[in-house]
């Protein structure tokens, strides 16, 4: 007779390990990370690096990236492989090939997808993360105040969270469109040559040699997000872009590139290494 108990049977649903390993995921990478993530935002701000904190408080913001970390990757996760799912079902009722080119746009649309549903949480902790990074208030708490109290009515309220929501959304899914669909043909490419699936340290080396050229692809619209957030009014994106570009060329829109690419990379190998590991081990319970 078995001795092992059954399995739990919230966890036998792939949706909820997907939420469960994405969360795992997202918090892993981004606290890992996070000071990376800071002298990045510090080197994109106006006005300088220094000039917005330099090397002194790291961590500042830090709780916003604790509140919204988890259920942001969590919901790119379940809408991607939800997407990914449906697309490889529907192709397979119909008799079509589910590996090439036409994979790798089934990808493209379920990492877009999924990027646009993670920047419903991921927007608003941007704002308040970056502003506290900037040195603009002392923590995530202070600048979350802030936006409440300055802003009368809860639709201006609504408006500064969500502040840079496009611009967000013109990086995400580049970046994503780049990202993903490599790792994923990374991946198979591997597991094709050895004969077997591919382990979480192989998974965490395409991923980050994946988010190294995405990171560097979509540099300059991270620029102008983080100069869009940090404003102290709320300026349209081609008249930032012209300010930069007239006052510091165009090397302005490469402000960060360094810690962004060592960051990502680094990223990219914790957050999609943890998420096969997680999710591989949530299906083996």
């Amino acid at each position: 007779m078995d001795s092992h108990p059954p399995p739990q049977p919230f966890l036998t649903s792939p949706y909820v390990r997907s939420l469960i390993a994405g969360g795992i995921a997202g918090t892993a990478v981004d606290l890992s990370l996070y000071p990376l993530d800071t002298l990045k935002t510090r080197l994109q701000s106006s006005g300088g690096f220094f000039a917005n904190g330099g090397w002194s408080g790291v961590y500042k913001g830090v709780g916003s990236v604790i509140a919204g970390s988890a259920p942001g990757a969590a919901l790119f996760f379940v809408t991607y492989e939800a997407t990914k799912s449906a697309l490889a079902r529907s192709r397979q009722s119909h008799g079509k090939d589910t590996v090439g080119m036409v994979a790798a746009g089934d990808h493209m649309l379920a990492a877009t997808l999924g990027e646009i549903a993670a920047c419903t949480v991921r927007v608003p902790t941007e704002v308040v993360k970056q502003r506290a990074q900037a040195s603009q208030f002392s923590s995530s708490w202070m600048a979350l105040s802030n936006i409440f109290t300055s802003n009368r009515g809860l639709g201006r309220v609504w408006m500064e969270l969500y502040r840079g929501w496009g611009i967000t959304i013109m990086r995400e899914i580049p970046f994503t469109v780049i990202q993903f669909p490599l790792w994923e043909a990374m991946k198979r490419w591997r597991s094709v040559r050895k004969g077997r699936n591919i382990n979480a340290v192989e998974s965490a080396l395409f991923g980050s040699l994946s988010g190294c050229v995405a990171a560097v692809a979509t540099t300059p619209l991270d620029v102008l997000k983080t100069r869009l957030m940090l404003a102290k009014k709320k300026e349209p994106v081609l008249s930032i872009l012209r300010n930069i570009v007239k006052e510091e060329g165009t090397r302005g829109l490469f402000k960060g590139i360094g810690p962004r690419v060592i960051w990502i990379s680094a990223g990219g190998a914790i957050f999609l290494g943890a998420w096969d590991f997680a999710k591989g081990a949530l299906e083996n319970l």
